[in-house]
């Protein structure tokens, strides 16, 4: 797990120069290596409030943006409303478009028919969600249980990269510095470890890892353990 989330954070590494249409470019070839076709992510910015900013970047067929756009699709798909309620992943299904019966059978029709996604939302109330999409064979339990993590991963690294392009202004380094304990603790759970594994490596309880554990993350404005591992280690932090 460690060679394959040291690859992927490499191949979305954000450069200064670098706009978003480079920075999906990256996102892209990575879900190409989890074997899919498109990918999707949107971006949501809590200002202004009154009418908050909706950012999407996609490879979808020309044809289907064009007609989700034309068609409003954006107010009613449910894989959207789900994101914005909960981080928990979602597969799609025809139950899931139960009620958009219309945008599911266009969406098909475009070769979109198998989906798989996640939302992330960081510390600064920026929320974004990455799906991940192919035309044929439906994701399997056993496939998910081999690729989810990387899955998860590719949520939180597209969301810390692109949020970074898309809202410099938002985002830059960790206003405080992690202290040398905290980020022992976080290349440790980088490294797959658990609280208990962790504690024993370090000879510490549970208790004070999840302290650490929480510091780091309030620290570096993430929304979990996960995507703090991954803000630190793309700010190299972890080195």
């Amino acid at each position: 797990m460690k060679g394959w989330a040291e690859d992927l954070l490499t191949l979305t590494s954000v450069d200064s120069d670098v706009d978003e249409h480079g920075v999906f470019g990256k996102i892209e070839v990575a879900a190409r290596m989890l074997g899919f076709e498109h990918c999707a992510y949107g971006l949501r910015v809590p200002l202004p409030l009154t009418n908050p900013k909706i950012i999407m970047v996609n490879n979808y067929p020309s044809a289907w943006q064009a007609r989700y756009a034309e068609a409003g699709y954006l107010g009613i798909d449910p894989t959207v409303r789900h994101g914005r309620r909960t981080n928990a992943p979602l597969l799609w299904s025809n139950s899931v478009f139960a009620g958009t019966r219309q945008l599911w059978a266009e969406a098909q029709l475009s070769g979109l028919r198998v989906g798989w996604a996640q939302s992330s939302l960081d510390g600064y109330g920026v929320g974004g969600m990455l799906t991940l999409v192919r035309s044929s064979e439906a994701l399997t339990a056993s496939e998910l249980e081999s690729k989810e993590l990387k899955m998860r991963w590719l949520v939180n690294i597209a969301h810390l990269s692109l949020t970074r392009v898309l809202t410099r202004h938002l985002h830059g380094e960790p206003g405080v510095p992690l202290t040398q304990r905290e980020t022992e603790v976080l290349k440790w759970h980088a490294d797959g470890k658990t609280s208990s594994e962790i504690s024993e490596i370090l000879t510490i309880s549970v208790d004070t890892v999840k302290f650490h554990t929480k510091n780091a993350v309030l620290k570096l404005g993430a929304a979990n353990k996960t995507a703090a591992v991954v803000r630190a280690a793309m700010l190299g932090l972890l080195n």
